[in-house]
């Protein structure tokens, strides 16, 4: 049975300010009303599958439960890495507990389906791609389940469109023979049912363009795209060979596996001490059983905003807009407005981002230099390389209004039967004014309930909660004022999502 792993690591900082540290591209819905990494999900209905399990680190473990149940995954899992060790570790961790769970499964005297049982394969997938012909992808996912379950590695292999010079590439060898369905062309070609898969020659680094045109000239390679499928033991088998420092790094750190709501922790001093390696080099390019399924099913990393003007809906024009926006011979220009109107006039091929509080205006030819922005503000100890203005919290989310000296405004909306940690701070006091819905207010020892135009002030010290304690959204107005303002004046005493 297929075990979907989804990487919702990375920062995505070329689509800087729309993906910023603490909520990168994977979680925003860029190309429709989801995000990234629930259309990744949504685009695997159709294929019998167990329950996904996402990786992605600490600090976004909260959107990351957030997305997922708003799908009702039953059974997902949501495995924490403490930090970041590239591909080829995280795809371990997954291994290892894929086939821990099924041989928890095996164990189960009341299993009567001896397939979900088995060693799972590992479908992973990266959780901020674009893939348009979802019927394509199947048929892949369909070839590539064949040649993984006979103990090949799979990858899946781009049919470049043209001479690309921003990804890795694939160099095809010898067709495999012998495998039911296998023909002569790439799945997604118009002769769907022709299907074929490559011995692997190379692994090649991005080219520079005259190399990348010889690439697309021989029709001998593929653009990497990072997703993979094979049986969990048969990674670890060419783990061990090839990299046993990060196979027993992470053997140990699963070695002490610890549930928490809805996430996955592992042991921490572990995971830290295991080698930084992506699964290219550490696996794919050492091994005998690689295999490249090639895929021309409209796929796009949407690496940069070029890339995502390519796969929006555009006008006659070629412009593609989202939010408030009115254009006057304007042509080929990606426009995106999060709360004002955002007017052009006479332009041609620019990126225009307007957020709650940073503007981008890049010609749609240098948008990878955005990352060049963001490398300043890291540099300058800005905040917006980081966070946004408005900032999502496991109980709901608050937008930062306005702020001055010794002052700062923010909108607060908890979530139905939610609850902010009872806390209390050293330099702060807090004025809350209730502008929706019912606040159940902890005070040291008194329990008040407020409700619309209804407020309540909280002194420096005192211990204090926040509680919706009704069936709406409750939203609030609060009204900071003291020396310091930081959110790190934040001493928990009780919090349900073990912050305390």
């Amino acid at each position: 049975m297929i075990l979907p792993v989804i990487m919702a690591g990375g920062a995505g900082t070329r689509l800087w300010p729309l993906s910023r540290g603490n909520f990168p591209k994977q979680f925003l819905p860029l190309t429709s009303s989801h995000s990234m990494l629930q259309e990744t999900v949504l685009r695997l209905q159709g294929v019998p599958h167990l329950p996904p399990l996402f990786i992605c680190n600490e600090e976004h473990r909260f959107i990351a439960a957030e997305q997922v149940r708003q799908l009702d995954l039953q059974g997902a899992g949501i495995l924490l890495e403490p930090v970041g060790r590239n591909t080829a570790p995280a795809i371990a961790l997954a291994a290892f507990k894929a086939i821990r769970d099924a041989q928890l499964k095996q164990s189960d005297a009341s299993l009567t389906d001896p397939a979900v049982a088995d060693d799972p394969l590992l479908l992973v997938l990266a959780a901020d791609h674009v893939i348009e012909q979802t019927g394509a992808f199947h048929q892949a996912i369909a070839q590539a389940q064949q040649l993984a379950e006979a103990g090949q590695l799979v990858t899946f292999g781009i049919v470049p469109t043209h001479a690309e010079t921003g990804y890795g590439y694939i160099k095809r060898g010898a067709p495999l023979s012998g495998a039911e369905g296998v023909g002569s062309e790439p799945v997604g070609s118009e002769e769907r049912g022709a299907e074929q898969a490559f011995v692997v020659t190379a692994f090649v680094e991005k080219p520079d363009a005259e190399t990348a045109q010889h690439y697309l000239a021989s029709g001998e390679f593929y653009w990497n795209s990072g997703m993979f499928m094979f049986k969990a033991s048969r990674y670890l088998d060419e783990l061990k060979q090839h990299r046993p420092d990060i196979y027993a790094a992470c053997e140990r750190a699963m070695a002490q596996q610890l549930p928490d709501l809805d996430f996955i922790r592992i042991d921490t001093e572990a995971f830290i001490a295991c080698p930084d390696d992506s699964i290219d080099y550490a696996v794919m390019e050492k091994t005998d059983s690689a295999v490249v399924v090639p895929l021309d099913a409209g796929w796009n990393d949407v690496g940069g905003f070029a890339a995502l003007w390519q796969v929006s809906e555009k006008d006659a024009a070629g412009n593609a807009v989202k939010g408030d926006v009115i254009s006057t011979a304007t042509t080929n220009t990606y426009v995106h407005s999060e709360d004002k109107l955002v007017a052009t006039v006479g332009v041609d091929n620019l990126v225009i981002i307007n957020t709650k509080d940073a503007v981008l205006v890049a010609h749609k030819d240098r948008v990878q230099d955005v990352k060049t922005i963001v490398n300043q503000l890291k540099a300058s100890g800005r905040t917006e390389a980081t966070f946004h203005r408005e900032v999502y919290r496991p109980w709901g989310k608050y937008d930062s209004v306005d702020h001055g000296e010794r002052f700062q405004v923010k909108r607060i909306t908890v979530k139905p039967g939610a609850k902010l940690s009872v806390q209390m701070h050293h330099h702060r006091a807090e004025h809350w004014i209730v502008v929706s819905g019912t606040a159940r207010v902890t005070l040291d020892e008194t329990v008040q309930y407020l409700t619309e135009n209804q407020s309540v002030y909280i002194p420096v010290t005192a211990r204090h909660a926040l509680e919706n304690p009704g069936k709406v959204p409750l939203e609030l107005i609060e009204v900071q004022s003291g020396s310091y303002l930081g959110e790190d004046d934040i001493v928990r005493f009780e919090d349900r999502y073990g912050r305390s």
